[in-house]
């Protein structure tokens, strides 16, 4: 990661409910780049774990098997998609067992080492064209240090609860909120990649803005970095 590829990388990191995925797609989009939701990989890797019968909080059941399912995800930030054996997951992976399961497989070392390999991989092939928006939690840090522009979004956990509620239909709020903040915490308590604002990354509050004022946001940021790189 040493030499600077002919695309650009912009990770996106952050709490969950904070905009990462609509902000990254919109981005993606403004700016003609490809798209990578990290977090319905590891969502994916999850449900496999359900469907398969393993116990999702038996750290080394979960290594064990975690090398066998075969996840591939979309890169159009119009229409991502993600499959598990060549079977559309991307609804699947949405569902309230799959939300309750996922941080205890996310947390397996084995695991990240496994998908954090697949998104390097995603990541070089998409930098041999225009370049790539990564969103998770753990991109700026861990996944790919020299991206271009580094953004951790971040909002009002009540707010994040709002949105996050609104977009499974209605669910209750204040049960929303409190997972949220659960997530949270064992996101940024874990041993391996824990959630974290990246050196240099620009850390920006959401919870005031509509999105369309994040993603001007972070396309000034990028048109920044470009003429300061050519500068160089």
């Amino acid at each position: 990661m040493s030499s600077r590829p002919q695309g650009i990388v912009v990770a996106v990191d952050g709490t969950s409910g904070s905009g990462k995925s609509s902000t990254s797609r919109g981005v993606a989009d403004r700016l003609g780049l490809r798209y990578l939701d990290t977090g319905a990989m590891y969502r994916a890797m999850t449900w496999w774990m359900l469907r398969h019968g393993v116990d999702v909080h038996d750290a080394a059941a979960v290594a064990d098997r975690c090398g066998e399912p075969r996840i591939e995800s979309g890169l159009d930030p119009l229409g991502p998609t993600i499959s598990v054996d060549g079977e559309d997951v991307a609804v699947a992976i949405r569902q309230p067992e799959v939300n309750a399961a996922v941080s205890p497989v996310s947390a397996v070392p084995e695991v990240r080492a496994r998908l954090v390999a697949m998104q390097r991989a995603a990541i070089e092939e998409a930098l041999s064209g225009v370049g790539i928006v990564v969103e998770g939690r753990d991109i700026g840090s861990t996944v790919w240090p020299d991206a271009l522009v580094k953004v951790h979004l971040s909002a009002d956990a009540s707010a994040r609860a709002t949105r996050r509620a609104a977009e499974e239909g209605g669910s209750d709020v204040a049960a929303t909120e409190q997972s949220l903040r659960a997530r949270d915490a064992i996101d940024s308590g874990r041993a391996v990649s824990p959630l974290v604002v990246a050196p240099g990354a620009v850390h920006i509050d959401t919870t005031a803005y509509s999105l369309d004022e994040v993603i001007d946001r972070v396309v000034e940021l990028v048109a920044r970095q470009q003429v300061v790189g050519s500068d160089a």
